[in-house]
């Protein structure tokens, strides 16, 4: 369905697209396809894939915003978002279009220099039982759910379904189930293209009917067709993974669901994904003893054409807390004494411990802790991480102070690496809570995490809830260049530009900029909710812009108690906020 918009009809519009599941359009204008060139070198002034590169770096080499110019950025325009849930969106650039995806599977594109509404898409979700609690959540947190490619935007949906748009109207090409969502599974990150795949990870795997497999997947990109899939849970060719499970089976394993979409490393043709928690949480709840759960809390390295493992390495083994270890693997080139190293750096888990791996091997390089942490009590030479086995719960209801939380430490807030300062900025919170294994039935639609939370909680000692932590990165070691500290907690992915900044936000409400080299805060303004989803910057006609989101954020209420003085809104008011710096006249 193909109308004129205006105004008068975007309404009316609306409600019939809840009702066909088509897009509503302009006239299509002219789109410049993304070619395999520009994903693998993306124009400096279009931001394409959800941390800007294959490498993750989460960095834009634009520099005209920088320290001297930042406080002359002027708001360029705003839009409310088109759904309400937690604001984690990626916007996307290019061609002079923004694309914006929000939750409940939404994407419309903008005029990225006017902020006009171009088209709309709104999926019609398969429909789930009011009491699968869980599962309907996955719909409201989706994050950077699109990626461009060709002519194409490609969506993947809570309902676990993969769809390709035309970018110039939004129309559908082509629909494909990839797994049942009557079962638990959806998607709640976007895929990472890779020439002609469709490389995809899918969420919801700690639902009841989802045992026995989670799964890193491949598709055709022109017919949908399931190319490969690999198994984060049951890997019946590695013999150390299913002994790491003890004496539990396949059909009774569930977790290992890989939270944030990967990188690729075209020059090995690997990709690599972080994976999560096993469940049940509690090891004396699901039976596996003391064996490390593999590929759980693991980055994993697979050959992109076949799927098949080149290497593993465990970050934090023997899970009983949901302590994630699934966030965005970054990949550094840095050339010391003549010697080129590939390294994968990351603070892949909850507990705030900073990794760098050889990519090429997996080979233990160095770790660092940012934040309070008590569950790990020493990283051995070889990168073997033992826990402090004090922790570890061994009957229901024998609860410990965990740090950090099961909302962090570091979460879905993604780091940025910036090569003009050889610095990883990350986002942090500092955290605690109890942990208490409990003994529940599982239900359809709802999760088998079978534990109870308390209350989020300052460590001891610390008075400030954020943390912006800025890591030197090299090869040897990994440490600390500078910390800016703040009472709110840090609530929106960063993002560094070649213009010596680093954007990021929390829960006040101010979107922040820090100097790369000192931590000091050059700029801030504040805006109508907690900062969330990722900021990004593009170019177009020789000027730059900024993108903010806003919106409702977990990151922020689950430790609001920690700086009372700072009230939440009642509202999402899930929106952007698009700056830009007008061009020298």
């Amino acid at each position: 369905m193909k109308i004129n918009l205006r105004t008068s009809l975007l309404a009316a519009g609306t409600i019939l697209m809840a009702i066909t599941g088509a897009a509503i359009a302009q006239d299509a204008r002219p789109y410049k396809p993304v070619t395999d060139e520009m994903l693998l070198n993306p124009p400096a002034g279009e931001w394409l894939q959800w941390r800007g590169t294959y490498d993750n770096h989460g960095y834009s080499p634009l520099d005209k915003i920088n320290k001297d110019t930042v406080k002359d950025m002027q708001l360029a325009w705003a839009w409310p978002m088109a759904e309400a849930g937690i604001q984690e969106t990626v916007p996307l650039i290019h061609d002079g279009i923004m694309f914006l995806q929000t939750s409940n599977a939404v994407v419309e594109a903008l005029d990225a220099k006017t902020g006009d509404l171009i088209w709309q898409y709104r999926h019609v979700a398969t429909e789930i039982p009011q009491a699968w609690s869980y599962q309907a959540n996955q719909a409201r947190r989706q994050k950077n759910s699109i990626a461009l490619t060709g002519d194409k935007v490609v969506l993947t949906t809570p309902d676990a379904k993969i769809v390709v748009l035309n970018a110039a109207d939004g129309k559908v090409v082509w629909e494909k189930e990839v797994l049942d969502v009557m079962k638990g599974y959806s998607y709640t990150v976007g895929p990472l293209i890779v020439k002609d795949k469709i490389i995809s990870a899918i969420s919801g795997c700690s639902i009841a009917g989802t045992a026995g497999g989670c799964y890193i997947m491949a598709h055709d990109l022109n017919t949908g067709e399931e190319l490969w899939r690999f198994n984060t849970i049951d890997d019946p060719n590695n013999p150390e993974q299913q002994k790491s499970w003890g004496v539990v089976p396949p059909e009774n394993r569930w977790g290992g669901t890989p939270w944030a979409t990967g990188s690729y490393d075209p020059r090995t043709n690997m990709t690599f994904w972080g994976v999560g928690m096993p469940g049940p949480y509690a090891e004396l709840i699901r039976g596996s003893g003391d064996g490390d759960v593999l590929y759980t809390n693991s980055t994993v390295a697979l050959d992109v054409d076949t799927g098949e493992l080149k290497w593993y390495f465990q970050h934090l083994p023997r899970d009983n807390w949901d302590l994630d270890s699934p966030f965005e693997r970054v990949l550094v080139d840095q050339e010391i004494d003549g010697k080129m190293h590939h390294m994968l750096v990351s603070i892949p888990g909850k507990n705030g411990i900073a990794f760098a791996l050889d990519r090429d091997t997996g080979k233990y390089l160095w770790s660092k802790e940012t934040i309070v942490q008590n569950v790990v009590k020493s990283i051995d030479k070889d990168g073997k991480v033992h826990l402090d086995e004090s922790l570890i719960p061994s009957a229901v209801g024998e609860g410990a102070m965990i740090c950090a939380s099961v909302s962090g430490g570091k979460l879905w807030q993604a780091g940025a690496y910036s090569p003009l300062t050889k610095s990883f900025f990350v986002p942090m919170t500092e955290a605690c809570n109890t942990v208490t294994p409990t003994q529940s039935e599982f239900s359809a639609g709802n999760a088998v995490g079978s534990v109870k939370f308390g209350p989020r909680v300052l460590p001891e000692g610390i008075k400030e809830a954020g943390l912006m932590q800025a890591l030197d990165i090299n090869p040897k070691q990994g440490e600390s260049k500078w910390q800016a500290r703040s009472r709110p907690s840090m609530t929106s992915s960063v993002l560094a530009t070649g213009g010596g900044l680093v954007f990021g936000g929390d829960a006040a409400r101010y979107i922040k900029a820090w100097d790369q080299v000192t931590g000091e805060v050059v700029w801030e303004q504040r805006l109508n909710a907690p900062i969330g989803g990722s900021p990004v910057t593009y170019e177009i006609d020789g000027e730059q812009y900024l993108v903010v989101p806003t919106g409702y954020s977990n990151a922020a209420s689950s430790i609001s108690s920690a700086f009372p003085e700072v009230p939440l809104p009642s509202g999402a008011g899930n929106s952007i906020f698009v700056y830009k710096l007008p061009a020298a006249k």
